[in-house]
């Protein structure tokens, strides 16, 4: 049987990962080569891009690796333009870039809130900037952005540059659906709820557990009614369903992947 993707040009932005593991980038990018699409793997490390390119040539896909800076402009049209003289064309885009900073509107320095939306919303902004005349003078193409269950209520912890920047991108993609949705791009955003990802150990245990994952991980869990957290491959999932042909009639709408925890009354 023929991959869901076959024949497809897949830019994922932000396919590296901070550890070993399965976070939502690398995810996106091993199953979207499993799935027979040529993937354009882009993270502004290289080195946080080793595990991604062996996972996917594990399972025969085929992957090319680009560095970039997606909040800079001009380094995004030199993602775009890479990718197209590697593949010669982009089916799909996927705005994974993204990282919280702790903080409410007091704690969070106005620079560090200026950079969690240029990082988190200028990035999906520019990348669909200079990808989408390419889709369209193609006839067509499919985008999916990451979010957060950050942007749709509080989680937990106050990160108001995360979690405003993330509802924005939901926004963001409604909007850009409607308006290229008769040029036969779909916009879509899948949004991730509290993951156990490489992320967790690196960086959210010393923000907000003192360095101690096992009471993070606790307290994560307790607040998704399934009883477990999912990892980047659930993202992955929802990811390749929305950029996949089985998906063409859904554009400007959302999958929220969190085990209930977004429909939790309390």
């Amino acid at each position: 049987m023929p991959g869901r993707l076959q024949g497809k040009v897949a830019l994922v932005a932000g396919a590296g990962c901070v550890g070993p593991g399965w976070g939502n980038g690398r995810a996106i990018a091993v199953r979207f080569a499993q799935e027979g699409a040529k993937v354009f793997a882009v993270d502004k490390s290289a080195d946080a891009m080793k595990e991604t390119l062996e996972r996917a040539r594990e399972a025969g896909g085929e992957i090319t690796l680009h560095t970039c800076d997606v909040t800079d402009s001009a380094a995004v049209k030199g993602m775009i333009d890479a990718c197209l003289a590697a593949y010669g064309r982009i089916d799909i885009l996927v705005n994974n870039v993204g990282g919280s900073a702790a903080g409410g509107p007091v704690e969070l320095s106005e620079e560090a809130f200026d950079a969690q939306l240029d990082y988190n919303l200028k990035s999906v902004f520019l990348a669909c900037k200079h990808a989408i005349p390419i889709m369209e003078k193609q006839g067509g193409g499919a985008i999916v952005n990451l979010a957060s269950t950050s942007g749709l209520r509080w989680t937990g912890s106050a990160q108001i540059g995360y979690a405003t920047s993330k509802a924005a991108v939901l926004q963001l993609t409604r909007v850009v659906a409607v308006q290229y949705a008769s040029k036969g791009i779909r916009v879509n955003t899948v949004v991730p709820g509290q993951l156990h990802t490489p992320m967790v150990e690196v960086r959210l245990a010393k923000q907000r557990a003192g360095g101690d994952v096992e009471k993070l991980l606790k307290t994560r869990v307790s607040r998704i009614p399934a009883g477990f957290m999912g990892d980047g491959r659930d993202t992955a999932n929802a990811a390749l369903f929305l950029a996949s042909d089985e998906a063409r009639f859904v554009t400007g709408t959302e999958i929220i992947v969190d085990g209930g925890m977004v429909a939790r009354c309390d």
